[in-house]
């Protein structure tokens, strides 16, 4: 028995209420910005400096028992993360532990380094500390500006992509809806306050690509029923189209949501901000895949000059080009 999480042949009117959608979009994307200028990210360790310590046991770590000991200490943003390599012996566990900068200080001092190791040497008496290094905020805000410019980069790469592959109306459609997925996610960062890190850079640059795809699916049955029905209106054709990839796209972002819920619950606090980030992502990509990017098309129009053949038409000549 094959599962079925849209039934066949649906007919649903997507831009019925087509204004609703951006009006919800535009808001959602207007508080995100407020929560951003009135209160910032939460920036971890990455973007704020730091002191990040370096750690050796010959007992198992326990990264729990690590972390109750330093929550005593009032550190702040405390991340402890397990290393592991194929070279250590059985006997050599070794952990990276990052505290964020104290204060307007570069990075922590001896007192609170000396501080950290006993308190972890009471709950692990084999703990030895095998390296301290800090991240001062020079290399921060280089962080910080590398990472804007590779999400800036990536959207504008999709924007060649999708005008060559389609027309400039899909481009403009596609960008729009990549916008909002990343401005929604940073912005959920910055209402909830979330610790906001090179991790999360990687899962806004992974979201870009799970939308894209999404929104590509879409735009390419589009483009085959615009060629197939040349004289149906463009609303019906979009419609037709969405409600066709409609099983695809839900089936698809049903069975990721699964894998990312498994990993929220059982993956630990190092990647939870991180799957946090993609569960979130996931939901307003497949939103903008529908309900922003298919509006904006329909908003923008596309030029249906039949009176040529397909490959020739304006902005069609790369539409036989697979991806």
């Amino acid at each position: 028995m094959r599962l079925k999480l849209v039934k066949d042949n649906t007919s649903f009117d997507f831009f019925k209420r087509a204004r609703v959608w951006l009006g919800i979009s535009a808001v959602m994307i207007v508080v995100a910005l407020g929560s951003l200028v009135l209160q910032g990210l939460n920036f971890g360790i990455d973007f704020q400096g730091g002191t990040t310590i370096r750690t050796q046991s010959t007992q198992e770590v326990d990264v729990g028992v690590y972390r109750a000991a330093l929550t005593a200490l009032e550190l702040g943003d405390v991340t402890i993360v397990k290393v592991t390599d194929p070279s250590f012996d059985d006997d050599q566990h070794v952990t990276s532990i990052s505290i964020q900068a104290q204060g307007a200080e570069e990075a922590i001092s001896q007192d609170r380094i000396n501080a950290v190791q006993a308190a972890l040497q009471e709950v692990d008496p084999a703990v030895t500390f095998q390296a301290v290094e800090s991240v001062g905020p020079t290399v921060s805000q280089e962080l910080i500006r590398s990472a804007v410019i590779a999400v800036a980069l990536a959207i504008g790469a999709v924007l060649i992509y999708i005008w060559l592959r389609f027309e400039w109306q899909f481009a403009l459609g596609a960008v729009a809806a990549l916008v909002h997925d990343v401005a929604l996610t940073i912005g959920i960062f910055s209402e909830l306050q979330i610790r906001f890190d090179l991790a999360i850079i990687a899962a806004l640059l992974t979201i870009v690509g799970y939308s894209l795809n999404d929104t590509v699916v879409v735009f390419d049955r589009v483009r085959e029923n615009l060629r197939r029905y040349k004289k149906k209106p463009l609303k019906e054709v979009l419609n037709q189209s969405i409600n066709e990839t409609l099983s695809r796209t839900f089936m698809t972002s049903i069975t990721t949501l699964i894998a990312l819920g498994s990993l929220f619950v059982l993956g630990g606090d190092v990647i939870r901000g991180f799957v946090f980030a993609m569960i979130w992502g996931v939901i307003v990509g497949t939103y903008s895949s529908i309900f922003v990017a298919s509006t904006i098309l329909l908003v923008l129009g596309v030029k249906r000059d039949w009176s040529k053949p397909d490959p020739q038409n304006t902005g069609n000549q790369f539409g036989n080009i697979d991806a």
